[in-house]
């Protein structure tokens, strides 16, 4: 099994702690997690990859792991994560790599390759579709058949306003019980969670994440997460909390004046791919609008749908790997590797 190994990038502003496998002259990945995750999110893509001789690297964002925790939520900005992968980059030795995001990754990586194209060889994401700064916005793309406006005004939306009505609740529920949060929150995709309003959507009218209550307690689901992936989750969250990660949340404003300086109106010409997950009711991509506008922008776009929930790289690992290989070998083929496992 190609092994996982850590390493640590510092500068004066901040610290990113990376996990990386596969061959230091291989072409390079740069694997951008979401919340609440880890570099670790990344393992299967990161074995799988590495074996075939590219070089993967999976940073612990902001506010995670063992990177910097930050102690403002402004620090959290989405400006500030983009130039966070550039020192990286730097630290790494290259111009260029493949960038590859996940949950709140999929903004990071999308805007690395709108406001920095020089440094981006292709651009994939899992989950989270590109939405430039000049087209409609998350709420004009709310399916407003499942989520009338006057009973869900931020449809699927509405747990990221909740972020920031009730910040120090939030923050506070999730630390209560790290355990059972990881346990609760890891699961996988199935067709019933298209049915109804996503749970995103009921978050303010139940009073709060898991009905205001206490985090409930569920066995692990093996499809996503073993024993042992839960021990490592649950360690670098106590370590770190999660007003880190929370803070993601509450940067809105910051956020939108940021993607609107990006380039050429956001249009994307490097190979791009997208992963949709079938069964992810939050970000419902195949059944909605909410992935034409990356059409629109990204002039070689691949799409691929997986089986899965939210946390496909964790799911469904043989399926994403196997999309994202084949996207490379067909649409980035100066990225792969000669000599397979060199």
């Amino acid at each position: 099994m190609t092994a996982l190994t850590p390493h640590i990038a510092r500068t004066p502003r901040h610290t990113t702690a990376y996990l990386a496998s596969g061959p230091v002259d291989g072409p390079l990945l740069v694997f951008v997690h979401g919340w609440p995750e880890l570099g670790y999110s990344w393992r299967h893509q990161l074995r799988a990859l590495g074996a075939l001789g590219l070089r993967c690297v999976a940073p612990d964002m902001r506010g995670y792991g063992s990177s910097t925790v930050h102690p403002e939520k402004t620090a959290y900005r989405r400006e500030e994560a983009v130039a966070d992968m550039l020192e990286l980059l730097a630290a790494l030795g290259r111009s260029s790599a493949i960038w590859i995001g996940h949950d709140w990754g999929g903004p990071v990586v999308w805007n690395i390759a709108t406001h920095h194209p020089e440094v981006v060889d292709a651009v994939a994401s899992l989950n989270v579709p590109h939405l430039p700064a000049s087209g409609p916005s998350m709420l004009d793309l709310i399916d407003r058949d499942k989520y009338p406006a006057d009973e869900y005004p931020y449809g699927q939306w509405d747990y990221q306003v909740h972020y920031l009505r009730a910040f120090d609740e939030v923050t506070d529920q999730f630390e209560s019980d790290l355990p059972g949060l990881i346990a609760a929150l890891f699961r996988r995709g199935e067709p019933r969670h298209l049915e109804g309003p996503a749970p995103t959507a009921l978050v303010s009218r139940n009073g709060g994440w898991f009905g205001g209550g206490p985090v409930p307690q569920l066995p692990l689901d093996p499809a996503v997460l073993t024993a042992e992936d839960h021990a490592v989750y649950v360690a670098a969250f106590e370590r770190g909390g999660m007003a880190g990660p929370n803070s993601w949340y509450v940067n809105g404003r910051a956020d939108a004046d940021y993607a609107k300086t990006e380039l050429n109106g956001g249009r994307i010409d490097k190979p791009a791919l997208f992963l949709h997950g079938r069964y992810d009711a939050t970000l419902d991509t195949v059944g909605t609008r909410l992935a034409d506008p990356m059409r629109e922008a990204c002039t070689d776009l691949t799409e691929v749908i997986v089986d899965s929930g939210h946390w496909m790289g964790e799911e469904k690992p043989a399926e994403v790997n196997a999309a994202i290989a084949g996207w490379i070998a067909r649409s980035v083929p100066a990225a792969w590797p000669v000599t397979l496992g060199a």
